[in-house]
């Protein structure tokens, strides 16, 4: 286990120096340090400290944080297809989003209107899903996924009349947040969403026992003392709270949630206290590295980094379910 936790974290950081020194005005890696420790300010350590770094903890934080709510989800519905998407918290956080761009609700508060709106969006969904699931005390987990599925078929339809009948700035933000976006610069949002990423990797591997019970299926997790429907409730609202602040702050980033806990599991095995911490620090590096191509592949113009996550971490997973069945055939 130390392990593997030194190995993805020196990946970690061997991803985050990369991002350091790449970009349209590159950096040595032999300059990196000696730059964000000169006292005097120059363009290089402006470029690092004030651009790239935030981004990179961000990154960190988004990147942790989705990866960390789909091992929970995926541990607490026993289903490798669940991801922090699946229930409609990303859709009911667009839906806010949206909203606050075509009314135009910037201009009462410029600064926090657009994450507020993101999370009190994810906040509403999470009531919704959550109330229509409860049945006489106790969360029904099927019927929690498949509430959690049309409510994001409907935020969706929403977006889209919102889109069809807004303006076509509006239409340009819209578009460009639904596929997300690591360039948040205000330090009071970046060091929230990190510290809340972090606290919920602490949290969760309270229950990474719980964890290991649940994937016996609920009656036996029972008998082995564990409190199921206290369980559950706390696991679906820290994996909610992971997945709306996140989504509040960087829009719509897919495939981190379902692809990093996959490939994880497939290389480490479901021990969620290896299975834990692993997806974190690699949903992070993944999450960098994938912002550090896409403000790089088509410089001076940049993509949203949910393009790049949605192509890499598709080939990457499709490739190694292709190695797999290959290698249980023989």
């Amino acid at each position: 286990m130390t392990g593997w936790v030194l190995f993805l974290t020196g990946v970690l950081f061997a991803v985050c120096v990369l991002a350091l020194a790449t970009g349209p005005a590159g950096i040595p890696v032999k300059k990196i340090f000696s730059l964000i420790l000169e006292q005097e300010s120059s363009p290089e350590k402006c470029i690092l400290v004030d651009v790239r770094f935030p981004r990179i903890l961000l990154g960190i934080a988004v990147g942790g944080a989705l990866s960390l709510s789909g091992v929970l989800l995926q541990g607490m519905f026993r289903n490798p297809l669940v991801e922090p998407y699946t229930l409609g918290i990303s859709g009911g956080a667009a839906l806010g989003v949206c909203l606050a761009i075509v009314l135009k609700l910037s201009r009462i508060f410029p600064v926090i209107t657009v994450p507020l709106c993101g999370f009190s969006g994810s906040i509403a969904v999470i009531i919704v899903v959550y109330a229509l699931s409860l049945k006489r005390g106790i969360v029904q987990i099927q019927g929690m996924l498949l509430t959690g599925v049309m409510i994001s078929f409907i935020s969706s339809s929403l977006i889209m009349l919102l889109m069809a009948i807004s303006r076509t700035e509006d239409l340009h933000g819209i578009v460009f947040w639904t596929m997300g976006f690591l360039g948040e610069t205000r330090w009071s949002l970046i060091l929230l969403v990190l510290s809340v990423s972090l606290v919920g990797l602490v949290i969760s591997y309270s229950f990474c026992f719980d964890l290991n019970a649940f994937s016996l299926g609920e009656e036996e997790a029972f008998h082995l003392g564990i409190r199921v429907e206290r369980t559950k409730r706390l696991l679906f609202l820290l994996a909610s709270a992971l997945t709306g602040l996140s989504v509040a702050v960087a829009g719509i980033i897919g495939f981190v949630g379902l692809v990093v806990p996959h490939f994880v599991r497939m290389v480490m095995g479901s021990d969620h206290r290896i299975l834990l911490i692993g997806a974190y620090l690699l949903g992070a590096g993944f999450l960098v590295f994938c912002d550090t191509v896409a403000r790089t592949v088509i410089s001076p113009l940049e993509l949203p980094v949910g393009v790049i996550t949605g192509i890499v971490g598709g080939s990457v997973f499709i490739y190694a379910l292709t190695r797999r069945e290959i290698r249980l055939g023989r």
